[in-house]
């Protein structure tokens, strides 16, 4: 399927019940593979992702000399070890892939050498100052003169020991951190100062490092990283990821009909899972069982007042579908959405006016009144959030145009077979 050129959405005419497979976690992807890739040993990783921001991190992980292979569709072997890891000759690209280059400029800090990472246009106004700061706090020699990559990590020496890191910017930071710390010459103590941003993915990323074998414990002011001789090698089943399962939650919520999501369940490491809570406040059905997830429209949805600080991924996801409800959809709490790809914020504000809704915003919030929806076309700022968002929007009204659908491949290159199988579901044809 071509996706290089505009793409046009025509809404379905009916309403669909269908199954809908999302692809595994991207969060719990990059983090298996970095702890997998310091674990002596072979490691199995099944249920991967495979994608840019995925691939970004395999290429990075071989070039420091991990060994991966794939063994199945969605299935990866890992021979790894702390030990075997070196910094590569030549700069690791890490195109726009911010776990990538947050999760590896904390790994590079335990391996002898200097290990420079680049990554694209964006990457390159992507702030990462805060991460390089904490680490130079523990001994690690690191410079990054414009506070964006390029990142240059002199590594060998990571001592272990204290240091302190705002938790309001990024919980990437913290994960990085954390992974890499339990490695360090001595226990490391994190004081975390103001509140934790997406606190549900700083649980996740504990969960991974004790099921390798690490420790880390929370205490009054931050975490206590306890330093492990080395991870433990072992074979791990990635969940399908939350924040994708958003996207057809969200279309089957505001009126696409009935959407299983098989395999993800309220026992979900991801935070972002928690986005059907919202759309069982807004008026949908939700049906949650130990072997899928199912979300069915009843009415139409009502706006909805929420702080989406810990599930800050899917606040486009409902922006997109606001315009749909009856009355006003407010979203506080959301600076944090600034720095990712690009600023999403503004950027949504931007393309929910292009649509002729009214939209109020300010540094952490935005508030959506719906009015007739305009036809226009979707800028995407080579975000694939901001695709995949509107894409669900253009399947339940008209008039919507994705301006790059191509850029979707960074999380989830898939997404436009998947829907069209929505429509071949509910007995129609799309445009693609």
């Amino acid at each position: 399927m071509d996706m290089s050129h505009p793409l046009e959405i025509r809404p379905l005419s009916s309403s669909a019940s269908a199954r809908w497979q999302v692809p595994g976690s991207k969060s719990l992807t990059n983090r298996a593979l970095i702890l997998a890739a310091l674990a002596p040993g072979t490691s199995i990783l099944e249920g991967v992702l495979h994608s840019d921001d995925t691939r970004h991190m395999r290429d990075a992980l071989t070039q420091m000399g991990a060994t991966i292979k794939e063994i199945g569709p969605t299935s990866l072997l890992i021979k790894g070890g702390a030990n075997k890891l070196s910094a590569p000759n030549d700069p690791i690209f890490v195109g726009n892939s911010g776990t990538t280059v947050r999760f590896l400029t904390a790994l590079a800090a335990l391996i002898t050498g200097t290990t420079t990472l680049v990554g694209d246009k964006h990457m390159a106004k992507r702030p990462i100052a805060d991460l390089c700061d904490a680490l130079a706090q523990i001994g690690v020699e690191i410079s990054c003169p414009t506070g964006c990559p390029p990142i240059h990590i002199h590594g060998g020496s990571c001592t272990g020991g204290q240091l302190s890191i705002r938790g309001d910017k990024s919980s990437q930071y913290l994960s990085a951190l954390l992974m890499a710390g339990s490695l360090a010459d001595s226990d490391l103590e994190i004081t975390v100062e103001g509140e934790l941003v997406s606190r549900p993915y700083i649980d996740m990323t504990i969960r991974l490092i004790t099921d390798f074998g690490g420790r880390v414990t929370e205490t009054a002011q931050g975490f206590h990283v306890h330093r492990c001789h080395q991870y433990n090698n072992r074979s791990l089943t990635i969940e399908p990821d939350a924040s994708a399962a958003s996207y057809p939650f969200a279309f089957a919520a505001a009126g696409g009909g009935t959407i299983t999501v098989p395999h993800l369940n309220g026992e979900s490491l991801q935070g972002d899972y928690r986005f059907v809570d919202i759309l069982t406040r807004m008026g949908a059905s939700v049906e949650k069982t130990p072997h899928y997830t199912r979300v069915s429209a009843t009415k139409q949805l009502h706006g909805v007042d929420v702080d989406m600080f810990h599930v800050s991924d899917t606040v486009m996801t409902l922006a997109a579908i606001a315009p749909l409800c009856k009355g006003p959809t407010t979203i506080r709490n959301v600076a944090n959405i600034r720095i990712k790809e690009t600023d999403r914020l503004i950027a949504t504000v931007n393309e929910l006016q292009r649509l002729g809704q009214q939209v109020e915003h300010g540094d952490d919030w935005l508030r959506i009144t719906p009015q007739p929806i305009t036809p226009a076309v979707i800028e995407c700022y080579s975000d694939h959030r901001i695709a995949m968002s509107f894409g669900i929007l253009g399947m339940l009204a008209p008039g919507m145009t994705i301006a790059d659908p191509a850029c979707v491949s960074k999380t989830y290159p898939d997404f436009w077979e998947d829907v069209k199988k929505i429509y071949t579901a509910a007995g129609e044809s799309c445009n693609w």
